[in-house]
């Protein structure tokens, strides 16, 4: 690990970007250009003290996780993640399969919705990033332990994993899940992490085994959902997929009807979100 070529790097790509850059707001007139370390923490899901070292080149070994999430925080190019990667003494993700690497171009989509709800969710159910409406409507991912992050994991190994979700939805939630699991295998056999995730699903779960014996196939796509908000109140929101090409990755948005009871509860929340209220 080159702690001070890394900590030389993540500096100069934090003062390139502008808060604009990230979706937040400008704030206060700035001394000096680019992002503050509390706001590129904020952005990976870590302390700000942990950045500071790694920028004061005096911080710990960051695991492959902690490297990716920094990746997203400052934007980075895939030649720019990899260099990271290798400054850390790591080994850059390899792009086959389920790519935890999320473009720029999609995260700068993501930040431009500031008032609907959008994460980018790998084709095998992870949540890689949310924005903050998301985070509300659904729950900070970032406060879950990294295996919870997956929604399929959660879905049929968490006793409150759809919660959210009215109960006589469950059975086809649960059913679009497995389906869309089953599409993914068999398009990449030979991907470790899909095989994995069904292998430890049919395992821990019966549902999962039954489901998964009914040999169902659907790609996620389009749709809508009915979901329960502690605080809002339950919403009827219409599920838009963008699919990212070559790299396994879904971006999900999350709209109402103009002139609904859940477009104006989806308004509320965007209030609630505010001030930090999250279904947690």
């Amino acid at each position: 690990m080159d702690r001070p070529e890394l900590a030389d790097f993540l500096r100069r790509s934090r003062d390139r970007l502008a808060p604009a850059d990230v979706g937040l707001g400008g704030g206060a007139r700035r001394r000096t250009p680019g992002l503050r370390r509390e706001e590129v923490a904020q952005l990976a899901g870590m302390s700000v003290d942990y950045y500071t070292r790694l920028e004061q080149a005096r911080g710990p070994h960051p695991s492959r996780q902690m490297l990716g999430a920094l990746a997203r925080a400052l934007r980075l190019t895939t030649d720019e993640r990899d260099h990271l990667f290798h400054l850390a003494g790591e080994e850059p993700p390899r792009e086959t399969g389920s790519s935890g690497y999320v473009r720029p171009g999609l995260l700068l989509i993501l930040d431009r919705l500031h008032d609907t709800p959008a994460q980018v969710v790998s084709d095998i159910g992870d949540i890689l990033v949310q924005n903050a409406m998301a985070s509300a409507l659904l729950g900070d991912v970032s406060t879950r332990p990294p295996g919870m992050r997956n929604v399929v994991r959660r879905a049929f190994t968490e006793p409150s994993g759809m919660d959210i979700f009215p109960p006589e939805d469950h059975e086809t939630l649960a059913r679009s899940h497995v389906a869309h699991l089953r599409a993914v295998l068999a398009a990449r056999p030979d991907d470790p992490r899909a095989a994995g995730l069904v292998a430890e699903m049919r395992a821990a779960s019966e549902l999962f085994a039954r489901l998964w014996a009914e040999h169902e196939v659907a790609v996620r796509r389009s749709d809508t959902k009915r979901i329960r908000h502690p605080i809002v109140g339950e919403m009827e929101l219409d599920c838009e997929v963008l699919l990212s090409s070559g790299h396994g990755q879904r971006l999900i948005v999350y709209t109402a009807r103009p002139g609904t009871a859940a477009y104006e509860r989806l308004q509320l929340l965007r209030v609630v979100g505010m001030q930090d209220l999250t279904t947690g």
